[in-house]
């Protein structure tokens, strides 16, 4: 955290529901210049936390200072705005110059007549950032901002934090948008808050060695924190397990996949009945969908076999869950053959929780014929510890839904889905709101499971720890599958993602004068002065990343690093694995702001 004098600080802060303290004695501040990623598990009190920061709710005990003058924006993990006010009128809050509005507008491709009520999950957060930043704030407080975004307007999100000239504090599930753009991290755990000098990219063995020095101590704290610790270390120990046997099979998957994709790019319909019984899954050739004149997909063939782990990723708008319900037969194609297994089974998770009954409890929703024992894969167990693996404890699995938190009612939604009979299991942006633990949680149960996979997302870092393929969706019905993972996509693809975003055609945008005309952010203007400076920089920063790739793969390579320091080898592959992240950002930057510079070159030279 910066030395200067803090705009924004609570000291000695405590929070409590009920009679249970959700954090005590905590003290936080935030200066000019600093980038923060708040984290910690579900449910312990991050959003409040930010709530208190922003002066929404009131602290127990401590004290809040703010330095007079200070603005300060707060973005809410859950936004309900007024359905009938208007973009402009709720971005402006009544009270920016319209010409601030505007350009905000401009920059997240927003119409300023539409109504609120009317915006999809996507639109409505780049609304709620765009009304965040328009007041040039001192200090913004961002709760999930990523959520609902697409990636496209992520890596957007990405440049503009790393160009705001104030500070902020982000909670946010998004390891790859966290690694990117902070530089400092507070862990909130166990009541208390733990504070490292460094980014996300430092938080495993960082944490590790917060975890082992608390360990040392145990036998001064009491009880309760014993038993917080011993939690926390399982989570962090999970994340740890996530080693070099599913890396290796994960591998091995993405290889086979590759292979069939250059084999077999165009499947051939006539072959299907030559296919060995139980190994298809799906297959479809050559199909073709549109709406209108937008097409979704045109002439789109491939073939996914049992055991595929399959991400399909796009610009919100360009047509995933169209794509997801064309490859599941809920929807014919125009053109083009769909075939799908005999006796496929499949289990969907959506973003929606409207099935959850909140005055139920957990193990009212996994035993619905009543007991206390699930089925998972084959073997009884009881449903307290089939929920311990999601992180709940005993009380909240006897405790009505409603009490939950978001991300812990999300944690439940995948516990019900993961015991249900199926060979085929559709995921539909399963880690909004759901923290790191929770992730590695269900990672490594997805890595259990025997079916097959179809998994939409926009979370870099889970593809790149799951899927064996990407299925792009990038534009004008053009759809590409590419082997690997979110990382190996960036790679092998040739040009950037094109944004679908698409205004509705009732509402068509006004001439180029009007202040909300849409035009691609990257393309809108000639590059600032600290986008020429950032430009300049890229390459040799680009270099470094690259020397420090080749001396960590040269550690790696060394056969007996593994058997000899275990804990080394995780260090440089977590290492090596931040590096690539970094590598692949700064590549996608320099893309996008030589593309954006040679866009203004040509209207000036037309």
């Amino acid at each position: 955290m910066a030395e200067t004098l803090p705009l924004l600080s609570l000291r000695d802060a405590s929070v409590s529901f009920g009679v249970a303290p959700l954090f005590t004695d905590l003290s936080v501040s935030l200066s000019k210049g600093d980038r923060v990623c708040l984290v910690g598990h579900n449910g312990s009190g991050k959003s409040t936390l930010l709530k208190a920061l922003a002066g929404l709710i009131e602290i127990d005990t401590g004290e809040r200072f703010v330095q007079p003058g200070v603005r300060i924006s707060y973005l809410p993990q859950d936004l309900i705005p007024p359905a009938d006010a208007t973009v402009v009128q709720f971005v402006s809050g009544g009270e920016t110059p319209a010409h601030e509005v505007a350009a905000q507008l401009d920059e997240f491709e927003l119409a300023g007549e539409q109504i609120m009520g009317t915006l999809s999950g996507g639109e409505l957060r780049r609304a709620a950032l765009a009304r965040a930043l328009v007041t040039s704030p001192d200090i913004l407080l961002l709760d999930e901002p990523t959520n609902h975004l697409d990636l496209p307007t992520i890596e957007q999100l990405e440049a503009m934090l790393q160009r705001f000239q104030g500070g902020w504090l982000t909670v946010s599930h998004d390891r790859t948008f966290l690694r990117n753009t902070t530089k400092s991290t507070l862990w909130l755990a166990a009541g208390g808050l733990f504070v490292n000098g460094r980014g996300f990219s430092d938080f495993e063995p960082w944490s590790e060695r917060v975890i082992a020095a608390e360990d040392a101590a145990i036998n001064r704290i009491d009880q309760h924190l014993q038993a917080e610790l011993r939690y926390f270390h399982r989570g962090v120990t999970a994340r740890r397990r996530r080693n070099q046997r599913r890396l290796r099979k994960l591998s091995e998957l993405r290889a086979e996949r590759a292979r069939r994709l250059r084999v077999d790019a165009k499947p051939k319909m006539k072959q299907m009945a030559n296919m060995s019984g139980g190994k298809l899954v799906l297959e479809v050739g050559d199909i073709t969908k549109s709406y209108g004149d937008r097409v979704i997909a045109s002439g789109f063939s491939t073939r996914v076999l049992k055991g595929d782990r399959v991400g399909i990723i796009g610009a919100n708008g360009a047509g995933k869950s169209t794509i997801i319900q064309l490859l599941t037969g809920a929807i014919a194609p125009d053109e083009g053959r769909v075939r799908l297994a005999d006796g496929l089974r499949i289990a969907y998770f959506d973003q929606g929780r409207q099935s959850l009954d909140r005055t139920l409890t957990p193990i009212d929703i996994l035993c619905e014929g009543g007991g206390d024992t699930v089925v998972v894969n084959g073997h009884q167990r009881h449903v307290v510890a089939y929920l311990s693996d999601f992180l709940f404890r005993e009380h909240q699995a006897r405790s009505p839904i409603g009490s939950l938190s978001g991300g812990e009612q999300s944690r439940l939604l995948l516990a019900r889905i993961l015991i249900q009979p199926s060979n085929l299991l559709v995921l539909d942006e399963p880690t909004n709101d759901l923290d790191a633990d929770t992730l590695d949680t269900l990672q490594e149960r997805l890595d259990e499971y025997q079916g097959t996979l179809l998994v939409v997302s926009h979370d870099r870092d889970f593809l790149d720890q799951l899927v064996t393929s990407v299925i792009a969706l990038e534009g004008d019905g053009v759809i590409t599958e590419y082997s690997g993972g979110y990382s190996d996509y960036l790679h092998q693809r040739q040009t950037p993602v094109v944004s679908q975003r698409k205004l509705p055609k009732e509402r068509k945008p006004k001439p180029k004068s009007a202040p909300h005309t849409k035009r691609p952010w990257s393309h809108a203007k000639s590059l600032s002065w600290l986008e020429r400076q950032e430009l300049d920089a890229l390459p040799a920063r680009v270099a470094t990343i690259e020397r420090d790739i080749s001396a960590l793969e040269a550690e790696l390579g060394d056969p007996n690093l593994f058997a000899t320091d275990p804990g080394k080898f995780e260090r440089y592959a977590a290492l090596l694995a931040a590096k690539n992240d970094d590598k692949s950002a700064a590549e996608q930057r320099w893309l996008e702001l030589e593309d954006k510079q040679d866009a203004a070159q040509t209207r000036r030279a037309t």
